[in-house]
């Protein structure tokens, strides 16, 4: 009876993803968005629990590990996460593109792991940090769990059940967290937050297997090469963009920076990571509705949804700004006093992340478009740039540098990206839109600026000046009335009424 009512649930989700696209999407996007809204509430907890825990040097040292897992993991998901939507969304049953996609991430995640725990102790001597190479061998078993739950989510994701995929996601925040402080209070140090990291991980798994079960041990109808063939170009071009979001952290340790300007820099890109659950929460959202629209052949309401995503990152400008206004005291009151140097580099951050958010709504419309191929062209030149800025501005400014050097790069492939989306299908993001975004912005850092609020007077003052931006957007004339009449509608709306499931 459970298996039958989640099959009726999901079902009814892609029925209704055919009926309402647009509207089906943006509840999604919601709920998803509030479930990953938690990532950044829990990480918050955990990056200030963690920092006076464990020091600048405990903390420095883990986000060194963290960030070489998080990369290696991200690769591998980024291999078939956007192939998966994009099949399954495309297919009458996914049932068979789900198994292979399951076995091959457990083939590949598992063979990855085992590298990794072979590579460990080299990798730690060119951070000169025996210690590190400890902390990637136990991180390592995350590696095959955190691909097999992601495996399951882009199934979910592709089929149309956004609130399962949103449930998912809030089950990963809040047990990393709970696991997290529990195993650290208890005295395990490091090794306590891998191990939470790495339960959340086993916890979100078990959560889409409750959901979704595609079979791991029965023989798929549905050819891996077919697979492999699809994921390739879109592979190196996740690879990429995911090797320079973490170039920047391990540039500035490997040119002769300390454990603790280490952990000082991981602190601010943690505080930036805000505008990229827009990207987690929607992107996949988007690529999985822009496929089933292009197969109803509705090529007007493809391109409609593809220049609304993008003026939706424009419009997120002035919340960026707030951040950056606010960033002292945010970083004080998150981090502590020993953290203070992160905030500078936050104000920079920041808007880099934001540009990223940007890159990856491009290349989902130019994936959605049958584009793959410009999406590697768009990020292969961003590494080996990356690496001369970073050699070149590190030595000269430092951390600072690093910051510099990545929002400029990600600022450009941004720009790229948007011609790139221009040249397909012949749509930008909106002039007007853009206009009202820079004035609200100076509004927003402005205010964000000059109104003091030491503490816990923070948690009063950011969610003023977010409504501010909101009211702002309002006043200027940026909501059209449907658009207002949709958000009030969507209030009220349920996916599936009762009385509609069968």
């Amino acid at each position: 009876m459970v298996a039958e009512s989640l099959g009726k649930a999901v079902n009814s989700g892609v029925r209704t993803l055919t009926s309402h696209p647009a509207r089906h999407m943006l509840d999604g996007m919601i709920r998803v968005f509030l479930a990953e809204v938690l990532f950044p509430l829990t990480a918050l907890i955990t990056a200030g629990f963690l920092t006076r825990r464990l020091g600048t040097e405990g903390y420095g040292l883990l986000t060194v590990a963290a960030t070489l897992v998080v990369g290696i993991e991200l690769a591998i998901t980024s291999f078939f996460s956007r192939t998966t939507i994009k099949l399954v969304s495309e297919a009458h049953d996914w049932q068979p593109v789900g198994a292979t996609v399951l076995r091959l991430q457990l083939l590949v995640s598992s063979a990855v792991a085992l590298l990794l725990c072979f590579l460990a102790t080299p990798i730690a001597a060119l951070f000169n940090e025996p210690l590190v190479g400890q902390y990637l061998r136990l991180f390592a078993f995350d590696i095959p769990l955190f691909s097999l739950a992601s495996a399951h989510r882009d199934i979910l994701v592709g089929i149309g059940g956004f609130r399962q995929r949103a449930l998912i996601g809030a089950g990963r925040w809040i047990t990393r967290l709970l696991l997290i402080v529990l195993l650290v209070e208890l005295g395990l140090s490091v090794t306590g937050a891998i191990l939470g990291s790495i339960g959340a991980s086993l916890v979100e798994l078990m959560i889409g297997r409750f959901y979704v079960r595609p079979s791991l041990f029965v023989r798929s109808l549905f050819p891996a090469r077919r697979l492999c063939d699809h994921a390739g170009l879109l592979f190196l071009s996740a690879l990429s963009l995911n090797a320079f979001n973490r170039l920047d952290l391990l540039a500035l340790k490997m040119l002769n920076g300390t454990a603790a300007e280490a952990g000082i820099y991981g602190a601010a890109q943690n505080l930036a990571t805000l505008p990229g659950l827009v990207a987690i929460s929607f992107s996949p959202l988007l690529l999985s509705t822009l496929s089933h629209v292009l197969r109803a052949a509705d090529v007007v309401l493809a391109k409609q949804m593809a220049r609304n995503a993008m003026r939706i990152v424009v419009g997120l400008a002035p919340f960026a700004a707030m951040v950056a206004g606010a960033a002292p005291e945010i970083v004080s009151i998150v981090f502590g006093p020993a953290f203070r140097p992160a905030a500078p580099l936050l104000s920079v951050l920041i808007f880099g992340a934001l540009a990223q958010v940007m890159i990856s709504i491009s290349m989902t419309i130019l994936i959605a478009a049958d584009k793959p191929g410009w999406t590697l062209v768009l990020t292969a030149p961003l590494v080996p740039l990356a690496v001369a800025g970073h050699l070149l501005m590190i030595p000269w400014l430092g951390a600072k540098g690093a910051s510099l050097v990545t929002v400029f790069l990600a600022s450009l492939v941004a720009l790229a990206a948007i011609v790139a989306v221009y040249r397909v299908w012949r749509v930008l993001p909106s002039l007007g839109t853009l206009l009202k975004s820079i004035v609200v912005c100076g509004l927003a850092y402005t205010l964000a600026v000059v109104w003091p609020a030491p503490g816990a007077l923070l948690f009063s003052k950011l969610p003023v000046i977010a409504v501010f931006i909101g009211l702002s957007y309002l006043l200027l004339g940026e909501f059209s009335h449907s658009e207002i009449r949709l958000l009030l509608a969507l209030l009220r709306w349920r996916t599936v009424p009762k009385e509609a499931a069968p």
